[in-house]
């Protein structure tokens, strides 16, 4: 089945957060997130996000959580933010059980589209665990470069996780969109 059929893209609003925050630790903590393959769990315990995280991003000036649904049911997010010249992308989730079957491929083409689009943006910028080669590989195929550019993961703050490793920092990931 083509994952990305059938799909309907939106902006989220307030009602949507709870649904978001469990698609998010569904897709990146626990167990749950053990059937797709961009679980956190073996470097991360605790929450992702939480309902005030996920608030905050619907309420944010320049910013949409993109919503993604099928049959009325949420199955992917993300977070655009407008930049200037450039998008950030973030708070990207995947239902675990739809994974691998091209739905996130849609998705951050939508998200693209929309920065172009909307934003005039000739760059998206995204940050990615160091440590996540797939999940950086997975990007990378889709036209996003490794900049080398690191920043801190916050150790110590727990609305992030819990850090099952001393490694653990954000890479910039860049693409053109023009």
């Amino acid at each position: 089945m083509d994952n990305a059929a059938g799909l309907t893209f939106r902006d989220a609003t307030d009602a949507d957060v709870d649904a978001l925050v469990a698609l998010i630790e569904s897709a990146y903590r626990g167990d749950a997130s053990r059937a797709g393959w961009t679980t956190e769990a073996d470097i991360l315990e605790g929450q992702r996000t939480d309902p005030e995280g996920v608030l905050q991003v619907v309420k944010a000036p320049d910013a949409t959580l993109l919503t993604v649904e099928r049959d009325g049911r949420t199955v992917a997010c993300c977070q655009l933010e407008h930049r200037g010249t450039h998008a950030y992308f973030g708070m990207f989730a995947v239902s675990p059980a739809l994974q691998g079957a091209g739905l996130g491929k849609a998705v951050i083409a939508e998200a693209e589209r929309r920065a172009r689009q909307d934003w005039g943006a000739t760059e998206m910028h995204m940050t990615v665990i160091s440590v996540r080669e797939d999940l950086i590989a997975w990007y990378e195929r889709r036209g996003y470069r490794r900049t080398g550019r690191m920043t801190p993961f916050p150790y110590g703050d727990e609305r992030f996780g819990i850090p099952q490793r001393a490694d653990l920092r954000f890479e910039l990931l860049v693409k053109p969109l023009v």
